[in-house]
């Protein structure tokens, strides 16, 4: 067996870095097969696996079909946080309540209402009230999804539009 230059393991070894675990141990399988007899114990040495790791990924080469095609899911569905509306069924009942003494609108347009409350303020009081933990994300989430706009203070500059006219 003869190894490979150095350019060539220390390139080896940054690709070997940017891989996923199956993909690792299936690179260093491929190397160590180019190689022959030796292969497995220089290649585990070079990549800093163990030789265990270099003899399961032959074992997976092995069993792949040849008529597999790209895997994109390493891990199993369904894993992850689950969303808000999943965890807390009745959150937007909850995220109302809150809201209610603290709700004002537009008399000219029904269609247009915001609350004094901060986004913070609203997690805090669906925790106390309701047990409900959510960040100020979900919170801002909520109001947009029930139609809370954010109240800007607007400046009343009767001088300037006079000065102006």
């Amino acid at each position: 067996m003869k190894p490979y230059p150095s350019e060539i393991e220390a390139e080896m070894k940054k690709f070997h870095q940017t891989l996923s675990e199956k993909d690792k141990r299936r690179y260093a399988a491929i190397e160590a097969l180019k190689l022959g007899h030796g292969g497995i114990v220089y290649i585990a040495k070079l990549l800093g696996c163990d030789r265990n790791t270099v003899s399961e990924g032959i074992k997976e080469l092995k069993q792949i079909p040849e008529d597999s095609g790209y895997e994109q899911r390493i891990r199993r569905a369904g894993g992850g946080r689950k969303p808000y509306t999943e965890k807390h069924p009745k959150i937007d009942e909850k995220f109302l309540d809150v809201l209610a003494d603290h709700t004002a609108g537009d008399p000219m347009n029904d269609q247009v209402r915001w609350t004094n409350l901060s986004p913070q303020d609203i997690a805090e009081r669906l925790a106390k009230q309701h047990h409900i933990h959510v960040s100020k994300t979900v919170t801002r989430q909520l109001l947009d999804k029930h139609g809370y706009r954010r109240r800007k203070a607007q400046k009343n500059d009767d001088e300037g539009n006079a000065a102006s006219q």
